[in-house]
């Protein structure tokens, strides 16, 4: 299977390398993404992955405002330093951040923070979906798992395609702009207010 530039550049995205050393590890794991993205890990040219147990501790709050005034919505970014908190690079990306929650309404960051009662609920809902559908019994936890995967890619902010830029996903974005600056960054919490509407507040 040829390596073609939208690869590299997916690999790219989600480990900071260079363009060839991605190329190269396409090549050698028979164009395998997360199979080339150990083996960066484990050459040492992952440059977002070697900053992962790194302490982000400072940041800043990105903010955005909908034309019209009714969302508005509050983004905390972590990174390492003041000074890339200060940096434009990272300043941009808080408020694209918090641009994206305004027109996406996630109900949390990441997988992880999403109540195991909601999760528990989706199952039980796409469980009688595919029984309702006369799917064979062997294969309905399969389909569940599948429609599963789709609602953490629909409801969490890091798995969100960027709404600016829908090839990539909140979580590459992040990615590209932690290779670029050379620090671990992570959306921390955000809230997001819509007039008439219940607040929408999720912590990482």
């Amino acid at each position: 299977m040829s390596v073609t530039a939208k690869d590299v550049k997916a690999l790219r995205d989600r480990t900071g390398a260079g363009m060839m050393d991605c190329k190269k590890a396409l090549e050698e794991t028979g164009n395998d993404l997360e199979a080339a993205i150990d083996l960066l890990r484990s050459r040492g040219e992952a440059k977002a992955a070697k900053r992962a147990d790194k302490a982000a501790n400072e940041g800043a709050i990105g903010h955005y405002i909908h034309h019209g005034g009714r969302i508005a919505v509050l983004v905390e970014m972590n990174c390492e330093t003041d000074f890339v908190a200060n940096t434009d690079d990272f300043r941009d990306l808080a408020r694209d951040v918090a641009m994206h929650v305004a027109a996406t309404n996630p109900q949390a960051v990441s997988q992880d923070r999403i109540p195991a009662d909601v999760v528990e609920r989706e199952r039980q809902v796409y469980l009688e979906q595919v029984r309702n559908e006369g799917k064979p019994e062997h294969i309905q936890e399969k389909i569940v798992e599948g429609k599963l995967r789709k609602f953490f890619e629909e409801a969490t902010l890091l798995k969100q395609p960027f709404v600016k830029d829908p090839d990539v996903t909140i979580e590459e974005l992040i990615t590209r702009i932690s290779a670029k600056t050379g620090e671990k960054i992570e959306v921390a919490r955000f809230v997001r207010y819509e007039v008439g509407e219940a607040t929408n507040e999720a912590k990482d």
